[in-house]
């Protein structure tokens, strides 16, 4: 019987590289859906649960996609909703690779020392992975800090993952690169989540820190987030510091995802979100 995944993205068009992962994942065939919304979704739900035989369901899987994570999460939970007992399939959170690229950096940075008690700042930490990757973080046991340009999404990001999740998180206002050299002066650990091409810190701006002891950039697009890395490191040391590029833990990342994906496929009961896909990157990694 072949292994169907349907990829429900809020955004109108379905990832492609959601889709070519899917596939390389072990689906045999992926129907991309765009532009869905918790209110438009139910008749899409209700095909996947209702045309296989209970012993074949195992072999329909649902991927929830988009660049919009919490328009994702809201998806997540109205799929979900429209489950009961003897008719579920397998389902999957990743919008924007927020689990999966958050789970990676976290998972190599903890391979790399111990992250609890170490104060960690997220820079341009609003986006899908900045919010998911400081939630990992402070999981671990570390104290976040989150940057954003204004207050205001500083604030929304950190008090929709204390929601999700229970977790505190500090905003932080770092409006340009002095403020975010401020932001990162007393931290041990800075990730990088901004957006591609956008360099938030210069190599002066971290080399000379004392107190840093790692650093991870999200961004494999020149120029880099955090200049005088490179995005091919994979826990290098450079100034005294380990150094994580988008590369050198994008491969984890890409394994993770198709492992996540061949997973669905195990039972119809798997559930994916941040938590387990984050459990199974620590054991990757």
């Amino acid at each position: 019987m072949k292994k169907l995944l349907f990829q429900f993205d809020t955004d109108l068009h379905p990832s492609v590289f959601d889709t070519v992962v899917g596939y390389d994942g072990g689906a045999d065939h992926v129907a991309g859906y765009g532009g869905l919304t918790p209110e438009n979704i139910k008749p899409l739900v209700e095909g996947t649960i209702f045309t296989r035989a209970p012993k074949d369901k195992k072999n329909t899987a649902i991927f929830v996609g988009g660049s919009d994570m919490v328009a994702g999460q809201a998806l997540f939970t109205a799929v979900q909703s429209y489950f009961f007992p003897g008719f579920q399939v397998s389902v999957m959170l990743d919008s924007n690779g927020s689990n999966t690229t958050a789970a990676a950096a976290v998972a190599k940075l903890a391979s790399s020392g111990p992250l609890a008690g170490k104060k960690a700042v997220v820079l341009a930490g609003t986006g899908p992975v900045g919010q998911r990757a400081a939630v990992m973080l402070a999981q671990e046991g570390a104290k976040v800090s989150l940057t954003a340009r204004t207050l205001a999404r500083a604030e929304q990001a950190c008090d929709n993952m204390h929601t999700r999740f229970g977790v505190e998180l500090t905003p932080v206002v770092a409006f340009d690169q002095e403020d975010r050299a401020a932001a990162i002066e007393h931290a041990n650990i800075v990730l990088a989540t901004g957006a591609a091409g956008v360099e938030l810190l210069k190599p002066e701006h971290w080399q000379g820190n004392p107190n840093l002891e790692m650093i991870a950039d999200a961004n494999a697009t020149p120029p880099l987030g955090i200049g005088g890395t490179d995005m091919m490191d994979k826990g290098v040391e450079r100034h005294g510091k380990i150094i994580w590029g988008a590369i050198g833990f994008g491969a984890l990342k890409l394994a993770l995802h198709r492992a996540c994906i061949a997973k669905l496929f195990e039972n119809n009961q798997q559930v994916f979100d941040a938590e387990n896909i984050f459990a199974l990157a620590k054991e990757m990694a």
